[in-house]
This record gives structure tokens, sequence and C-alpha cells, in this order.
């Protein structure tokens, strides 16, 4: 590309080199960005698959660079000697800086070890429940905002965004997928996006598991945009329709034997489990805490990471503070030293192909298992010792290809469903549009009601031989 030597570029092992604008580099730079450096990717996966070590910090550089290859395909990029020249001012290059500046800035209030201490925030819920509040969960999402539009001090991202003029509730609303612009919320957010195509492949790269991969070259060449009801949106061609099926059984295959699997999941439901410990004991950072931090003190915000969730965690189990609580000390201990928990296996607990429109069978499912829970948790009350503990990991959400046209149509806010933000979109050769799941030659017709439910409970070697001898667990 021909742009200015001066050219601020980082290299990447997926990609190559990626230039970054000036302002971007500005970013890059500030306590809030530099923090993603020191929080890896997959939470505690590298424990059972070493070379899971990579940080949000790249993946965020990687999914910016996505995000500017489907605008250029899409032919909504502009020249990119016009996108480096801080000079050069336009609604268009206004448009493609503030897409590469969400895709770069989405995960910008990731939790320590990514979503693994996150759900134990949601679950807390401080500012959720406080009164006169939003009512919002105490998420990464809505960190992030927070940071995009509450930062208007020098070395903060609102300061850097206002100084180029560019609008942080924009960027914001970007991020969250809330943007009056369809088409530019489908490239951050949907089925087939900028995030996914990204992590997918970065996520396989670093562990060494070959699940993620798809073939990216050919699935962006086919990336075309659509006109419905006069909104322009993303659409696929249907000559891609198999890269694209290709790619979602690549994620629903990553979730599966990956991320949900009862080895990659256990020290992250640990991990979770101590997090929230400690928010009710006062030991780690608050989520209110948190924003006082990103409005006033960046550099403080900056060591909520990995390394101040483990000093906090071999902290408290050295000083002593955990030996009031045996179970929480023996968790400690697990996730300090890598001591695998085991895992209960019985009929509840099996992983199960459900269907998304079958809720009652499903809510059947759910309860039989938190059941079992009750009746394993009774058995360890009466007959076990502070040493016999289990750890619950029921899925907070489930391993879909797609959203089933059901469930589309009762969650839209558009009357055509090919307006809606995350279902894919093939575009047919006669220059028709239609759901992927619609498309009669695609597998993902007959699988897009399919999800995969993978629950998971884990138990000291004391509790299992007890379960054991109870019954519970058979094999």
């Amino acid at each position: 590309m021909e742009v200015s030597a001066k050219t601020k570029i980082v290299f990447d092992p997926l990609y190559g080199f990626i230039h970054l604008t000036n302002l971007e580099w500005e970013i890059i730079h500030t306590p809030f960005y530099q923090r993603l450096r020191w929080i890896k990717q997959l939470g505690f996966t590298f424990y059972t698959f070493p070379g899971a070590e990579h940080s949000r910090y790249g993946h965020s550089i990687g999914v910016m660079f996505n995000a500017h290859k489907i605008l250029q395909r899409l032919g909504k990029a502009v020249p990119e000697t016009d996108l480096f020249d801080d000079s050069v001012q336009s609604p268009a290059k206004a448009f493609h800086q503030s897409i590469r500046l969400a895709a770069l800035l989405h995960d910008l209030g990731t939790f320590m070890f990514s979503h693994t201490t996150e759900m134990a925030y949601i679950r807390y819920g401080e500012t959720t429940h406080e009164k006169n509040g939003k009512g919002h969960p105490d998420d990464h999402e809505h960190l992030g905002s927070y940071i995009i539009k509450n930062t208007d001090y020098p070395r903060g991202i609102t300061y850097i965004l206002k100084k180029y003029r560019l609008d942080p509730q924009k960027i914001s609303n970007l991020v969250k997928g809330i943007d009056p612009n369809v088409l530019a919320n489908q490239i951050l957010h949907s089925e087939v996006d900028c995030d996914r195509m990204d992590y997918l492949l970065r996520d396989a790269h670093y562990s060494g598991i070959k699940y993620g991969t798809y073939d990216r070259d050919y699935l962006l060449h086919h990336f075309r945009v659509a006109e419905v009801n006069g909104q322009e949106i993303v659409a696929i061609h249907h000559n891609a329709l198999h890269a694209v099926e290709d790619f979602l059984m690549a994620r629903f295959a990553w979730y599966s034997q990956v991320v949900r699997s009862a080895r990659g999941a256990r020290f992250d439901a640990i991990a979770e489990e101590l997090t929230f410990y400690m928010l009710e004991k006062g030991k780690i950072y608050t989520y209110s805490q948190l924003m006082d931090f990103i409005a006033n003190d960046p550099d403080k915000f900056y060591t909520f990471n990995d390394q101040y969730f483990m000093n906090q965690v071999h902290h408290y189990y050295t000083s002593g503070e955990f030996d009031k609580n045996p179970r929480i000390k023996d968790l400690a201990f697990s996730l300090l030293f890598g001591k695998a928990p085991r895992t209960i296996k019985c009929e509840e607990f099996k992983q199960r192909i459900l269907s998304q429109d079958e809720d009652q069978v499903y809510e059947k499912i759910v309860k039989k298992a938190e059941a079992k829970i009750v009746e394993i948790k009774e058995i360890l009350k009466k007959k076990g010792t502070d040493q016999d503990w289990i750890v619950e990991d029921l899925p907070k959400k489930n391993i879909i290809f797609v959203k089933s046209r059901k469930k589309l149509v009762k969650s839209k806010t558009f009357d055509n469903l090919l307006l809606e933000r995350d279902p894919a979109k093939i575009l047919m050769d006669n220059g028709d549009v239609r759901l992927l799941g619609d498309v009669e030659n695609s597998i993902i017709s007959d699988l897009q009601t399919k999800f995969n439910f993978v629950p998971n409970v884990y138990c000291s070697d004391s509790a299992y031989e007890l379960l054991k001898q109870e019954g519970i667990i058979t094999g």
C-alpha cells in the first residue's frame, strides 16, 4: 500500500503487517488499551492447552484488521492514502475510521481472564440492582462503553476521540451494535462478523487445536452489499455458502470441544467461584470501584488484569484469609497449582444436542440437572466433610450454529427478518437475499434449530469417592 513511511505498523502472526492511523496508535498506547496485554484471550484454557497464552490486545487489533478488510470488500473503505492522512476529512472517512475503532475497542472493558471472572460480576450484580440505577448488567460491554464516554482527560479514550473530531457516543453505539446503520452493526455483530473471524483463527493458532480454522480469504472475497427495503445490508454470495457453513461449524466445534468441554472449562469454573466469593467478602475490586478508576485514575484501572487476580488469590491463600472457608481454600489451591478437580458424570449432566424451539424439553432437562445438584449437595452436607465440595457450571449460553427462525421472529426488531442484525444472509445468483437457514441446499437449514447443551459439575477427590459410594457416579 502506498502510504507514508511514517505510518505506524504492528506485525501480526496471522495477517502480517497491520497499519494503524495516528488516532489508533494514540489509543493503543493509553492505559486502557495497554491493559489488554495482560488479559488472556481464553481465560484458563492455557492450563489444558499451554500454547493458549495470547491476549485480548492482539485479538482486538486483529478484529480491527478484519473489519477493515470487510469494508474494502464491500466498497465502503476510503483509499488508504486518505485513511492514514490526518488532514483528510470526509463523512466516508469518518465512517471507515469509526468502524475500525469500534472493532479495536470492542473488548476495552474486558475482565480479568476475560469472560471467566466476568460471569461472577454479572451474578453479583452490584450496580445492576442499585436503587435508581439503569439496571444494566455488570458486564464488559457496558464497562467498555463507560470508558469510551467518560475519559475526557489526557490519555483518556474520550479525549483522544474528540481530539480527532469523532463522537464517543457514536463509537459506543457501534461497539454495542445499536447504531442506526444496519450494515455497520452487521460487520461488528453478527453470525459472521469481524470478531468471530479473528478469534476462531487466533485461538486455533495459539492453542494448536484446529477446530476453529476456516477459509478466511475465500469467505471475505464473497462479502457483498445488498439492499432490503431501501437499506443496505451485508450478505455473502451463494458461491461461498459452504464456506459460511464451515465457519459456523468450526465455531460450534470450538465451543463444544474446547471452551465448554470439561477439560477446558474446569479451571474457569473455579476462578468464577473464587471471584464471586471475593466480591461477597470485599476482597476484590467491585464494579463501582472500576467505574471510579475509569473516571479518575486510569493507572489504577490498568491494574485490573490477570496478574491482579492471581495476586489476590495467592495473597488470601498464603495469608490464611481463606482458612475460614475450607472449600474456598481448596479451590484456591486447585487454581494456583493446577490441580484439576474431578468431573461428575451421570445421566443428568450429559452433553445433549437439543432444539432451540422446544423450550419445555430444555427447561425439563435443566430442572433435572439442577435437582441432581441439590441432591448431591444434600449428600455431601449430611455425609461429607469440609473437604467435600462441588462447583456447578451449568451453561449461561448454549452453543448454536445460528439462531432459529422461531427465535428470530420472537426477538425481532424489524418486520423484515433480513434487516435483523445477527443472522447470516446469502445473496443468490438472481439477486434475491435469503437467511442462511432458508437456503435449500444449506446444511444449516437442517441444523438451524439445534444447540449443544454442555453442563459441567466438578468436585474434590474426596467428594468424588463419596458420591461413587452413594451410587451418584457410575462407570
